[in-house]
């Protein structure tokens, strides 16, 4: 079983466009965690994922449900001594949270920002194109 800390890119992409990544998220062999936050940025990008997707405001949230399910929200104080590293290493300050559950546990962060693997190296993180690769 492969531990990921799930970025919001990655479910704004399955959602916008449902096939490859929609099937890693309900993949048996990985776990998948997030940081409380990753729900709310969701929703923050509600209106133009249903604008850019085929689905419905109803079948967006019927699908968010799901990935609710799936993905186990880690509360920030289970991290939270870890937000300090994170933010010197992490790209993109918006990502701090997911780099500071990484390294609380140990796990790979999947996102699909080049930045975040090229501007660092103390996270390993895998695109969802390199997890299928793994999978397959």
């Amino acid at each position: 079983m492969m531990l990921l800390v799930v970025d919001a890119n990655v479910l704004i992409s399955a959602l916008i466009a449902a096939g490859k990544t929609a099937d890693l998220l309900f993949c048996e062999q990985l776990q998948l965690i997030a940081p409380e936050f990753l729900f709310l940025e969701i929703e923050d990008h509600k209106d133009e994922i249903v604008a850019k997707s085929a689905l419905s405001d109803v079948e967006v949230e019927e699908f968010l449900s799901l990935l609710k399910a799936q993905i186990e929200v880690i509360p920030r104080q289970q991290f939270e001594r870890y937000l300090q590293e994170a933010n010197q290493i992490s790209p993109d300050p918006d990502d701090t949270e997911y780099f500071a559950l990484a390294l609380r546990f140990d796990a790979i962060l999947w996102s699909n920002d080049k930045e975040l693997k090229e501007k660092q190296s103390k996270v390993t993180v895998f695109s969802t194109a390199e997890l299928l690769a793994l999978i397959s």
